[in-house]
């Protein structure tokens, strides 16, 4: 979630009901998930490509080329394990790390959300948003700002609006062209959860860090730099300019602007009860990139090397690099398809904090109740065996780049997940459904963890 609107992350302590009344609560989205099981049984069968599938690797005509080469195949479920960045290969040191260029990462970035709103009072428009809205042929378009995941703001011409949105982080992996990418989908997940499906124009945010040699600027920064724009080109859009800085520490990021009429975009306030959540990207991203790190560290490693194996953790990080470089474009557009009623995306303040946010939205007195959570395999045995440091099973594990969170008609959610794993060859999942209440979210006491992916398979990332 980008701009300002960042929630407070709520814990779920103290929410729980009697276990009859969780029991009751369940059954809706219990049903609902089995039917989205049975859908997908009968689409077991080896995904089609779509003819208009962007190629997945890039040719290699010089070292930094290679270096930023895909390498995947067509189908991203097979063989989707991505090569390691080798600083060798660009002559730098074997122990050089690009997450060492930051100190925070995840959560640790945000500032606090009551800190935030008090800073913020000064930006806050006096006037209602309605005594602001712009009219065409007499149909009000609204206009969003603070608290949203992209303001949205109507222009002076024929209906039209601005969406525009920005966002940037620390480095959260060691291969640079990766970051690039992902920080690149990151910014476009703020116009997806809104239903917005294209992006005229991105420019890039980057700072230089200060601590890098000239050797590790020159290598890693056009690295990162072009991960960026394939990502932009992916999603059809291009970067024509931004802004480059020096800084004690790395970052990267972007803005991401496009011109829509009022029926390109969903305003993310019309869940109503009945409607199930349905999410399409795995959490476990913090976990994944932290265990990674802990190959490096000893005395950390020894806390979950007894539940996971260093090929669990290698197989964790490459899933969540490439779900978080993976764009949320189909998931916005089948939004429309299968006519959602609010969305966010799951980014910083974990899933539990997101789906506050996206609860106090809403027009009708609803609450969000979270019964299921998928998550990389193999990552809530290590966020336990952390002493649940991460809180991943209380929702508040920061997710970079994750996926949507939606509210959709309980009859449309099955054929909504069935749809995207058809198009993308992803999961998406119902975790949750929409209930009487008083604007709020809740994770029930003992979720139900879905590992992701169910069973191994060798030379298969997913």
């Amino acid at each position: 979630m980008a701009g300002y609107g960042h929630p407070y992350v709520i814990h779920a302590a103290g929410l729980a009901q009697a276990a009859q009344a969780q029991q009751q609560q369940a059954e809706p989205v219990r049903l609902a998930h089995e039917q989205q099981q049975q859908q997908q049984h009968y689409q077991q069968q080896p995904q089609q490509i779509r003819p208009n599938s962007p190629p997945h690797h890039l040719q290699a005509q010089d070292a930094l080329a290679q270096a930023a080469q895909l390498e995947l195949g067509q189908n991203p479920n097979a063989l989707a394990i991505r090569r390691p960045f080798d600083p060798t290969a660009h002559d730098l040191e074997a122990n050089f790390r690009l997450t060492r260029f930051a100190d925070l990462k995840g959560r640790g970035c945000k500032v606090p959300q009551e800190v935030l709103l008090k800073l913020l009072e000064g930006l806050q428009d006096d006037q209602g948003q309605e005594e602001h809205s712009t009219h065409f042929m007499h149909v009000p378009i609204p206009r969003i700002g603070i608290g949203m995941d992209a303001s949205i703001t109507p222009l002076r011409h024929s209906g039209l609006s601005l969406v525009q949105t920005t966002d940037f982080f620390y480095p959260l992996v060691e291969d640079p062209y990766m970051q690039g990418k992902i920080a690149c989908a990151n910014v476009l997940s703020d116009l997806y959860a809104m239903g917005v499906t294209e992006c005229d124009n991105m420019l890039m945010l980057l700072a230089v860090s200060t601590k890098m040699t000239e050797k590790e600027r020159d290598v890693v920064i056009p690295l990162i730099m072009r991960g960026f724009k394939d990502c932009a080109l992916e999603a059809g859009t291009t970067v024509t300019g931004g802004q480059t800085v020096m800084n004690p520490w790395c970052t990267i990021g972007g803005v991401a602007t496009t011109i829509c009429q009022p029926n390109e975009f969903i305003i993310p306030d019309s869940a109503v009860v009945g409607d199930v959540l349905v999410l399409t990207k795995p959490l476990g991203t913090q976990v994944a990139l932290n265990a990674h790190q802990w190959l490096d560290q000893p005395e950390r490693w020894n806390r979950i090397k007894l539940v996971v194996s260093e090929e669990d953790v290698r197989k964790a990080y490459q899933r969540a690099m490439d779900s978080m470089a993976r764009l949320n474009r189909t998931a916005s557009r089948l939004m429309h398809k299968y006519n959602a009623h609010a969305a966010t995306d799951v980014t910083g303040f974990g899933l539990l904090g997101h789906a506050q946010a996206l609860a106090r939205s809403q027009k009708a007195e609803v609450g969000f109740v979270i019964h299921n959570l998928p998550v990389i395999a193999k990552m809530a045995a290590v966020g336990k065996a952390c002493g649940n440091m991460f809180q991943l099973q209380q929702g508040n594990s920061a997710e970079t780049s994750g996926g949507l969170l939606i509210c959709l008609p309980r009859e449309q959610a099955a054929a909504y997940c069935k749809d995207i794993q058809k198009v993308e060859g992803y999961q998406a999942w119902i975790i949750g459904i929409v209930e009487k209440g008083n604007r709020t979210a809740r994770i029930i006491d003992k979720p139900r963890v879905i590992e992701v992916p169910a069973k191994e398979k060798d030379g298969e990332l997913w």
